[in-house]
């Protein structure tokens, strides 16, 4: 087996040593390449065609945005952003997203705790499974998405040939909630689903997007802008409104709770430990206490199993559940484990994810 072969772009000498102490410790993973700027970037992509590309945002000469745009038009690759968790950071970070990066990392967290095991192997598998799904890249959007048109977004939704047969049985039509759990590849992904929703569309929508603080809130705010529905980051305390999507906040969990007829958001650190925050699983499985049998959940793009059990307790309390097809995948985790667990009702391919949603609730 060839080594995955990556190039490292970074203004500063020392960051991109460090990131490739990370990775060079994986004898799998070889560095064909190390940049300063934009230009460099876009000059190694052509000449080396390295399988992925770690590349910073700011730098001198040409920016990482531009060089991105550049390397995506000219020879896709994957391609993973090096962000702060500033405000601005997060804000170019959800650009680069849109412009067919597939993830990022973030200096602050990442080299502040700089040699801890769980960061390097988190890096290290992402880069291996980014080589491994190169060719999709080339089908991904590299320019800003546009508004569907009014008739792709209000299309009568069609009725699976061949729905998934499932143990449980669900009540599947004239669902009340959605809930949607993904992290890798997930944000381009969104914006494959949300702005293609109807403004009339008679449910509320969670969104569990593993992010940090401040990233969530630039997601809400670009989906927002693209979509007829609202989306907003939730802060706690809001009672879930049809025609509105609620994004989980960075560094906290989303938890689901009963308010006489209705439902609201609540904001919790609880449980502690939890290897992602926001996690899919808790959010979840609140929602499976309070309106199980009314909720259609949704697992998409992602790395690990988050949401797995979650979306079982689901299942079991008369939802149903949507999981993302392997061929339309940034990363095949997350929609894996729930389909080998034999939990879906349905894979569906990501270009049809917002017509199931819509038949699932009409």
């Amino acid at each position: 087996m060839s080594k995955v072969r990556v190039v490292v772009v970074d203004d500063s000498a020392f960051m991109r040593k460090a990131i490739e102490s990370m990775i060079a410790k994986d004898p799998d993973i070889e560095i064909v390449g190390q940049a300063r700027n934009g230009f460099e970037a876009v000059d190694m992509a052509k000449k080396l065609r390295p399988d992925v590309m770690t590349l910073d945002i700011e730098m001198p000469r040409m920016d990482g945005l531009t060089a991105l745009q550049k390397i995506m038009e000219e020879n896709p690759l994957p391609v993973i952003m090096v962000s702060s968790l500033t405000t601005e950071g997060a804000d170019a970070t959800i650009k680069a997203l849109e412009y067919g990066a597939v993830d990022f990392i973030s200096k602050d967290k990442s080299f502040a705790s700089f040699g801890v095991m769980k960061i390097e192997d988190e890096l290290r598998n992402k880069i291996k499974s980014f080589a491994r799904r190169k060719g999709i890249i080339r089908r991904m959007p590299v320019r800003k998405p546009m508004r569907p048109s009014a008739p792709a977004a209000q299309r009568q939704p069609q009725a699976p040939s061949k729905p998934e047969a499932t143990k449980t049985v669900s009540r599947g039509f004239g669902k009340k909630l959605v809930v949607i759990g993904t992290s890798t590849g997930g944000p381009q992904s969104l914006q494959k689903v949300i702005p293609r929703i109807p403004a009339n569309f008679p449910c509320p929508i969670v969104i569990v997007q593993h992010m940090p603080p401040n990233f969530t809130k630039s997601l809400a705010t670009r989906l927002d802008s693209l979509s007829k529905l609202k989306v907003i980051e939730a802060q706690g305390n809001e009672k879930l409104e049809p025609g509105t999507v609620y994004i989980a906040k960075g560094g906290n969990h989303l938890k689901l709770k009963r308010a006489g007829s209705g439902l609201l958001t609540g904001i919790s650190s609880e449980p502690e430990g939890s290897l992602h925050v926001p996690s899919v699983d808790v959010t979840v499985e609140s929602i499976a206490n309070v309106a199980g049998t009314d909720t259609l959940g949704v697992i998409m793009t992602g790395m690990g199993s988050d949401g797995r059990k979650g979306l079982q307790m689901l299942k079991q309390r008369g939802g149903n559940v949507i999981a993302q097809d392997e061929e339309s995948c940034i990363v095949y985790g997350m929609p894996r484990a729930v389909i080998e667990a034999g939990i879906s009702d349905e894979i569906v391919p990501l270009d049809d994810i917002f017509n199931r949603i819509i038949f699932h609730c009409k």
